[in-house]
């Protein structure tokens, strides 16, 4: 099973500098590998129409969405409570390094650096600390650094302490230019 790796960018389209499937698209031009729908106030409809939207963006296989229900697609983000869903084939979880893993795909290990994005998760756990949980409790599975990562040296930091990827919220959906913030982050993960 493919899960998650490079930049992974979240949505926000309170948080979005222009229209979210225009930023969100911009940041698949600026090298965003995979999109994971948030927007959980939508109504049904409206979010389903959305997911639709950005799997046209960034490709059918590589659209997230958050929540137990794939709106269409083949894969979800939970949160550290949700039971997984059946038939869908790829299942990540938010991991906060305290939480027990069961059967998820890959996880979100937050918050890396300190963020304006979700605040009230505790501290930061830094790029070490991240490290060692992922090694002690991770059992293996690929995780993605999420908080904070609003920088190249950053991104890099995570990528080198054994993240998969990093998922990415305000640093993209705040840009005025999310193709070039993308793609700074982007390389610096490929670097």
């Amino acid at each position: 099973m493919v899960t998650p790796t490079g930049v992974v960018v979240l949505t926000d389209r309170r948080l979005a500098a222009g229209p979210l499937t225009e930023v969100v698209r911009a940041a698949v031009r600026g090298g965003a590998a995979w999109v994971v729908l948030r927007d959980k106030d939508l109504p049904y409809a409206e979010r389903a129409a959305l997911a639709a939207q950005l799997r046209s963006v960034a490709g059918a296989d590589r659209v997230i969405v958050a929540g137990a229900d794939p709106l269409g697609g083949n894969a979800v983000h939970l949160s550290s409570v949700d039971n997984r869903p059946p038939e869908v084939p790829l299942v990540g979880r938010s991991w906060h390094g305290v939480e027990q893993l069961s059967d998820e795909d890959y996880v979100t290990l937050s918050p890396i650096f300190p963020t304006d994005s979700k605040p009230g998760y505790g501290p930061a756990l830094g790029v070490e600390r991240a490290a060692a949980l992922a090694a002690e409790r991770g059992d293996g599975r690929p995780w993605l650094a999420l908080g904070g990562i609003d920088s190249a040296e950053r991104a890099e930091a995570c990528v080198q302490a054994g993240a998969a990827g990093i998922a990415v919220l305000g640093a993209i959906m705040r840009s005025d230019d999310p193709e070039r913030t993308t793609r700074i982050l982007a390389e610096a993960v490929a670097a």
